[in-house]
C-alpha cells in the first residue's frame, strides 16, 4: 500500500521536473551599456573623433576656399572682361561640386571608419553574450536598448505557414 502511495508522488516529480526543464528562461542586457564599458571603446572613439576633425578640418578649408573666391568674384565682377567673369564663374561651381563630392564621401568614409572601429568590439560582445546565454541556459536573451531577440534557439521559420493561412503564395 505504501508503494502505491510513492508511486503518484514519483510521477508528480518527474513531470514537475520535466515541465521545469522545458520552460525557458529568459534574460536582458543593455547592450548599448556593455558597449559602453568594453575594453578598447574608448581608444576606438578617440581614433574616429580624430579621424572626423581631419575631414573637418579640411572640409573647413574648402568653405572658406569657396567663400574667398565667391567674395573676390562679386568684388571685382563689374572689372572682368566676359572670358574671366565666365572663367571665375566655371571655377566657383567646380569649387562647389567639389565640396558637395568631397562632403558624400566623407559621411561615407566615417560610416566605413567608424564600422572598421567597432565592429571587433561588437563582435567581441556578440560572441561573450551568446557564450554567456548557453553557458548559463539561457533560452532568450532581449536587448533593452533595441527591444530585440539577441539569443534564441534554432527553431522553425513560420513564413510559409503564414502564407499559407493569408492565401499567399
Amino acid at each position: 500500500m505504501k508503494k502505491l502511495l510513492y508511486l503518484p508522488l514519483l510521477v508528480l516529480l518527474l513531470v514537475g521536473s520535466t515541465v521545469s526543464a522545458q520552460t525557458p528562461k529568459f534574460g536582458h542586457i543593455n547592450t548599448n551599456e556593455l558597449l559602453s564599458i568594453m575594453p578598447g571603446r574608448e581608444g576606438a572613439q578617440q581614433e574616429f573623433e580624430r579621424y572626423a576633425r581631419d575631414l573637418e578640418t579640411q572640409f573647413t578649408a574648402m568653405q572658406t576656399e569657396l567663400q574667398t573666391k565667391y567674395t573676390d568674384y562679386l568684388a571685382n565682377e563689374a572689372t572682368y572682361s566676359e572670358l574671366i567673369r565666365t572663367s571665375k564663374q566655371r571655377e566657383i561651381t567646380s569649387l562647389q561640386e567639389r565640396i558637395q563630392d568631397f562632403q558624400e564621401q566623407a559621411q561615407q568614409d566615417l560610416m566605413n571608419q567608424e564600422n572598421r572601429l567597432l565592429s571587433p568590439i561588437i563582435e567581441a560582445a556578440r560572441k561573450a553574450i551568446e557564450d554567456v546565454a548557453t553557458e548559463n541556459g539561457f533560452t532568450y536573451v532581449f536587448d533593452t536598448a533595441s527591444g530585440t531577440v539577441i539569443h534564441y534557439p534554432a527553431s522553425d521559420n513560420i513564413i510559409d505557414l503564414v502564407k499559407k493561412k493569408l492565401g499567399i503564395e
